[in-house]
């Protein structure tokens, strides 16, 4: 499971195209702004990618963040 580093303050996301509601995280789609690319629980900080759009937009957003050193991998 992947989720964002607790020494990362969450508000950095929105560097990365993130918008805040609702104690989510979420990335909308390029393509379909109504499209969730990948959210981010405000309390965990676990990364869900859970949603119906194509790979390529989640890995490029999730390749951004591991650049970034903002990820890292836990035991579920």
């Amino acid at each position: 499971m992947l989720k964002i580093k607790e020494s990362i303050d969450l508000k950095e996301l929105e560097k990365f195209g993130f918008i805040f509601r609702a104690n989510l995280f979420y990335k909308p789609s390029k393509k379909d702004r109504d499209l969730v690319d990948v959210l981010i629980h405000q309390e965990s900080k676990i990364i869900d990618c859970s949603g119906i759009l194509g790979h390529n937009e989640k890995l490029d957003t999730l390749y951004d963040l591991i650049k970034a050193d903002m990820i890292e991998k836990i035991e579920e």
